[in-house]
């Protein structure tokens, strides 16, 4: 269906595909993997319409393209699902989906009922049931995600590139859209699936190919892979434990909350924090895991809360007091409102704490600001190892270590970090969950909310279960013995 074949791309001299070859074929998912930067997000771009190759050709479809614009690409049959949703929440499903293809009726007035026919095919033809006269924002994230999928397929799409669709589902949601694909991988269609989630891969995919710094190294059927090689593709070395040790010792508390309630999402939460200790909360999406966090740092408005830090009463109204204490909260959102996208590495490093690079009359010392920049840079493995790079450039991965070095800047007590791994590769994984554990051995209180199970269980020395916004469980796994299955018991059950 599709054959790519010594495709190079280059960006300022900086070359991003040297030489790449992959392919599709009809009733196939093949996945696409690499770290950060290894130049996934541009072959797709490529293959979509939105970047223009340097060399090599592409045949889709038995025809040889070179598409000017997306346009292009969608008219000849192929779209793409983001990572980041599309929708416009305030129309309705129906009118998503045909967004700037709406169906006229004889006088060229829209035709409502006709585009509404329309999406309950597109539904049927995928089994899923979903009111076409709702609107998009009153759907959950899942069933959003469903709808990017019925964008596609409206668009009588034979190839569909999903870039990371599973990154803010449930395991429920994940499990449907898994059989979406399915039904569409029976139907003949190609799928192109990236994900950084390894278990997804052995899950859904048929093939995988490995990009590394810009070049192919592999292309496998999954049959031939176990986690380890595919890893040691990926990155070009043994990685080894993707959690580090747990803490030899728990300290003292060092951040105690008391009848946390938020309106509606959170109600008497209570628990502690040590020093040396990392603490995950797990639940459902929904629980309140993340809300209680918010609502914390009053980022949502809450109903009622005590905190003490260093055994001492402190009165947090806004985020802004709570960085004061040295109480950082890292949003699971970080384009939304944790990044300054459109300015460079070095100010969004030091944009909780430009006082501290400021001279004697106020002025930002630039020299001090891209020092400091350096250093994480080098500690964190930012790519490009550039302090004055825009951070909007930079690959998802990149960006959460960028957020992270902006909260480690200001030296906190309390670090709370939401998602701290979410679209990021397995390689940076590995050093962000080094990084987290290197904080709490510190000294630092460290809380880590995660969807990912896993992550939870091998990194936390206490897990807080979290369900209908309140706290279900509190689980000691200072010995690592905490399974997924027992965390879920007390997520669903009563």
């Amino acid at each position: 269906m599709l054959n790519a074949k010594g495709v190079s791309k280059s960006f300022f001299g900086n070359k991003v595909l040297d030489s790449v070859n992959f392919d599709v074929r009809p009733g196939e998912v093949h996945a696409l993997v690499g770290e950060n930067g290894a130049g996934k997000s541009t072959l797709i771009n490529i293959i979509a319409g939105i970047h223009r190759r340097d060399s090599g050709k592409i045949v889709f479809d038995g025809k040889e393209v070179d598409f000017a614009h997306p346009l292009q690409a969608m008219e000849a049959g192929i779209s793409v699902v983001h990572q980041e949703l599309s929708l416009v929440p305030s129309t309705t499903v129906a009118e998503n989906i045909f967004l700037r293809r709406e169906k006229r009726n004889g006088v060229g007035l829209n035709d409502w009922r006709g585009m509404n026919r329309a999406a309950t095919d597109v539904f049927r033809r995928i089994s899923i049931d979903i009111d076409p006269n709702a609107l998009a924002g009153s759907l959950s994230v899942g069933m959003q995600q469903l709808v990017e999928v019925a964008k596609a397929i409206a668009l009588d799409a034979k190839l569909i590139i999903m870039e990371e669709p599973t990154s803010s589902l449930s395991e429920k949601d994940t499990a449907e859209l898994f059989k979406v694909i399915r039904d569409l991988r029976q139907q003949g269609l190609g799928i192109i699936f990236v994900s950084h989630k390894l278990s997804e891969l052995f899950t859904i995919a048929d093939r995988i190919t490995v990009l590394r710094d810009g070049r192919h190294i592999a292309t496998e059927g999954v049959g031939s892979l176990t986690r380890e090689s595919l890893i040691r593709m990926m990155v070009g070395r043994n990685l080894g434990n993707l959690y580090p040790p747990r803490a030899a010792a728990i300290g003292d508390v060092v951040f105690k909350c008391e009848n946390l309630s938020c309106f509606g999402a959170v109600r008497d939460v209570n628990f502690e924090v040590r020093r040396r200790e990392i603490v995950g909360l797990a639940g459902l999406v929904g629980s309140g895991r993340t809300e209680a966090m918010r609502a914390l740092v009053n980022a949502d408005k809450r109903a009622s809360g005590s905190f003490w830090l260093d055994g001492q009463p402190v009165r947090i109204e806004d985020p802004e007091d709570a960085l004061a204490y040295g109480i950082v909260y890292l949003s699971e959102d970080r384009k939304g409102s944790g990044l300054f996208l459109s300015y460079s590495i070095a100010e969004n490093i030091g944009a909780s704490t430009f006082d501290r690079y400021a001279d004697r009359f106020g002025f930002l010392r630039p020299s001090a600001l891209r020092t400091r920049a350096k250093e994480f840079i080098k500690r964190m493995d930012i790519r490009p190892p550039d302090e004055s790079a825009r951070v909007i450039n930079l690959s998802g991965g990149n960006q959460q270590k960028v957020l992270i070095s902006k909260a480690l800047d200001v030296n906190p007590k309390v670090l709370i970090v939401d998602e701290p791994t979410r679209g990021v590769d397995v390689g940076a994984k590995a050093l962000i969950h080094a990084q987290i554990r290197d904080l709490a051995q510190s000294g630092i209180g460290v809380i880590v909310v995660s969807s990912e199970m896993p992550e939870v269980v091998g990194l936390s020395d206490r897990i807080l279960v979290f369900r209908n916004g309140a706290i279900s469980a509190e689980l000691d796994n200072q010995n690592g013995e905490v399974t997924q299955e027992t965390i879920m018991t007390h997520a669903v059950y009563q």
